[in-house]
């Protein structure tokens, strides 16, 4: 599989939308997207043309409109996201993020139970 592109903090909203609920014409994202950003139609028109020529949006031509739908997965793009943020922010080190996290966060003990579980399955 290929590495999904790199989108913006505005595209990732746009990608949300059509994640949960595609294939969406482009008047329908506008709409899902009214009550979040105040953005003109245009904008969103813009984002949704900048998507499919970086292979993150495919569409398909229903009469004159556009159906849009993802075409990458939203599990590829935050592991995309993730080892980006991971390399830049803790130089790579998978530690020092884990332990930013518990030291910084509130968990509840269901939290952590969860944690301890996923490191303990990683373990096998």
């Amino acid at each position: 599989m290929s590495k999904p592109p790199k989108i913006s903090d505005a595209e990732w909203q746009v990608m949300q939308v059509l994640w949960d609920q595609a294939p969406l014409n482009a008047a329908e994202v506008v709409e899902r997207l009214a009550d979040q950003q105040d953005w003109s139609p245009r904008t969103i028109k813009t984002m949704l043309s900048r998507l499919v020529h970086k292979g993150a949006l495919a569409y398909t031509q229903e009469g004159n409109r556009y159906l849009y739908r993802p075409a990458v997965t939203r599990s590829a793009c935050i592991r995309d996201a993730s080892r980006s943020f991971l390399g830049r922010v803790f130089s790579g080190d998978t530690q020092l993020l884990l332990a930013h996290l518990v030291e910084s966060g509130r968990l509840s003990r269901e939290d952590i139970e969860t944690l301890k579980k996923t490191l303990e399955d990683k373990e096998h």
